[in-house]
């Protein structure tokens, strides 16, 4: 069986049983394998539910909302009512998500969130997504334990130390791979995770390895050829400190892919994040989990998802996606794990950005658009940022780090580079206030930039941010480099009648290609003018 580099996740709700009206039919449901035929992607990551319930016919899980008798959430009895009315009728989700890849050349992996908060049947925080197993069984949570804080993220999540919490979710996969004819199977370790008492993390450690150790040989059991892919923080120190221990798991040789994500937070209250990735650190992280595969059998994945939510975009541009994209494949990984269900229905711009994902060198002389990711719609308070935003105080630079794969100095002896674009945007600031910006320590002179003053619009995009923006066409001598580039960003002098503190929000930088030497810019060049387009 061959290996797949594109792997493609779908949580099988938000963009299939959540959009359509009930009865749901077959061929609806076959819609989410039929929308990427003719893609690259080779595998799909189907989602088995939210965690603790389950979508498809199963007698170790229980099926999602069966324990409802009121519906508080309209769409959530949608998925209920879906999902019932498929099984009610011979065809088990599942089962029908299986065949409909192999009849068009895909692999299927299911995918089981690991991890997720219970509830209280009846009480504050009930969610109707919940199983009787969770809401029955307190005990079996990590916040049972007297000695622990009541502000622990991870006080409503099931401890692993209890054989029955594992025996449940073993029972759930190792049924899927008995009864289902799948290419492997996914866990999902990085939502939500905490698997045991912060004091009991080293005991914690052994079992969770000892029960991985277990569903690897389910995976292989009569299918030596089926993969078990794990999905992770990508920080393997951060992993061992929740339980994980990366190393030893590549020591036994239990698992076939690690897909190494940003560490995933309990305030994003989504599994899917945001990993367009410019910062050095996680490409670090990236790195080294390469390097600690590199002499076994284990392969890496990157997550790229073009969720950006931000006051001007919600999801990635195309020139957004082959930044990120390339600025993982520089780091020596082996595949992609894409997660754009964001953008469903698809449009033509989804297929034209997958049809080039697993090919950096068609990527590498085309647009892309970098930007350091800073707070938005999805993280309000700005939890996940990890530069921006910053106050800008005198006498104290902010620095950022930008990481990008473009080679400027090589496609501009071939005569295709057409502009550099380097954009800050600072909040709370005044027309008297002054700022300095530095690019790897040279100034970037006043003669290269334009200013362009949003203090305050009536309206605004998607959010209300304002701010004034410093926009920089770089020259040659002031070019970024391929790698890590250093931004430094100061406020010189400050309007002496305002109290709020300048925020430095937004950085970003653009690079943009020319299809060949003197080659115009798209099918119309700005710079030749006015130009009537054909229509017919």
């Amino acid at each position: 069986m061959p290996k797949p580099r594109m792997m493609y996740y779908t949580d099988a709700r938000h963009p299939l049983v959540y959009m359509y009206e009930p009865p749901m039919r077959k061929e609806e449901f076959e819609s989410t394998i039929d929308e990427l035929v003719g893609t690259p992607i080779e595998a799909v990551m189907f989602c088995l539910g939210d965690g603790r319930t389950v979508m498809h016919d199963s007698s170790a899980g229980e099926l999602w909302g069966h324990n409802v008798e009121k519906w508080d959430h309209v769409i959530f009895r949608r998925a209920h009512q879906n999902i019932k009315s498929l099984i009610e009728e011979d065809n088990d989700p599942l089962r029908i998500i299986c065949d409909r890849a192999h009849a068009k050349d895909m692999l299927l992996y299911p995918t089981l969130l690991a991890q997720l908060p219970s509830g209280v049947r009846g009480g504050p925080g009930y969610d109707i997504r919940s199983s009787d197993f969770r809401l029955d069984n307190p005990q079996l949570e990590i916040g049972a334990s007297e000695n622990i804080s009541p502000s622990y993220p991870g006080l409503h999540c099931a401890d692993f130390k209890h054989q029955e919490v594992r025996d449940e979710r073993f029972g759930i996969i190792n049924e899927v791979l008995n009864n289902y004819p799948v290419d492997g199977f996914e866990l999902q370790l990085n939502f939500w995770p905490y698997y045991f008492h912060p004091k009991e993390i080293d005991e914690g450690t052994k079992t969770m390895t000892n029960w991985m150790e277990d569903i690897y040989h389910s995976v292989k059991q009569g299918h030596p050829d089926r993969e078990f892919v794990v999905t992770i923080p990508a920080d393997m120190d951060v992993c061992l400190s929740r339980g994980l221990d990366i190393r030893e798991w590549l020591r036994r040789g239990i698992v076939d892919v690690l897909v190494g994500q940003p560490l995933q937070r309990p305030d994003l209250m989504d599994p899917n994040g945001a990993f367009l990735t410019y910062d050095a650190e996680t490409l670090a992280n990236l790195r080294s989990l390469v390097k600690a595969t590199s002499n076994t059998d284990c392969r890496v994945h990157a997550t790229v998802n073009n969720s950006i939510d931000s006051d001007r975009l919600s999801n990635a541009p195309i020139e957004m996606i082959r930044a990120a994209a390339g600025n993982f494949w520089e780091q020596g990984i082996d595949g992609m794990y894409v997660n754009w269900f964001g953008s469903w229905p698809y449009q033509s711009e989804f297929y034209e950005s997958l049809r080039e994902l697993p090919h950096p060198d068609i990527m590498a002389p085309k647009d892309k658009h970098y930007h350091v990711p800073t707070a938005m719609g999805i993280d309000q308070e700005g939890k996940l940022a990890k530069q921006l935003p910053a106050d800008l105080v005198v006498g104290s630079p902010v620095p950022i780090d930008l990481t990008i794969n473009d080679d400027l100095l090589l496609w501009d002896s071939a005569s295709r580079v057409h502009e550099v674009i380097l954009r800050f945007r600072i909040t709370s600031a005044t027309e008297l206030d002054q700022f300095g910006f530095k690019l790897n320590g040279m100034d970037l002179p006043s003669n290269l930039m334009r200013k362009i003053n949003s203090m305050y619009a009536m309206s605004s995009p998607r959010y209300r941010v304002f701010g004034q923006w410093f926009i920089f066409k770089l020259d040659k001598t002031h070019w970024p480099v391929k790698g890590s580039n250093a931004l430094e960003i100061s406020i010189l002098s400050r309007d002496p009648v305002t109290t709020p503190t300048p925020s430095l929000r937004d950085v970003e930088l653009e690079t943009k290609y020319l299809l060949g030497k003197s080659f115009h810019r798209d099918f119309i060049d700005a710079d030749l003018g006015p130009y009537e387009s054909r229509t017919r």
